[in-house]
């Protein structure tokens, strides 16, 4: 079973940053895709970004230049660096892992961009 637990949102000012950490725990393959998807109120859960084992990373087009999502393999910890944020990126982010057993979500942070 994996447990990730997602850490480091909050409200920031329009053009401020953020980082977000999601550290995993439990069993799971060393051969797995770390990332973030995200929900806005009244909206469909959509992906933001995500980051392999290798360091392979792909970025929503949203997001391209402003994110970048990295990651520890020895404290299984997948990062997310926001930067430029904007009113739009409100929205509660939410990490998942996927290995070759399936997918595992974690409980989501609140980030809001706010003046």
């Amino acid at each position: 079973q994996v447990h990730l637990v997602e850490s480091g949102g909050g409200l920031v000012q329009p053009g401020g940053s953020l980082r977000l950490s999601c550290a995993a725990s439990g069993n799971f393959a060393s051969v797995n895709v770390m990332g973030w998807y995200r929900q806005a109120p009244g909206k469909q859960r959509e992906f933001v970004a995500n980051i392999a084992s290798t360091n392979y990373s792909t970025y929503a087009d949203t997001v391209k230049g402003r994110f970048t999502c990295s990651r520890d393999n020895a404290k299984n910890t997948v990062y997310l660096q926001m930067n430029n944020l904007e009113p739009e990126d409100t929205a509660i982010y939410y990490c998942i892992m996927t290995d070759y057993r399936g997918s595992t979500w974690g409980q989501g942070t609140q980030v809001t961009v706010s003046s």
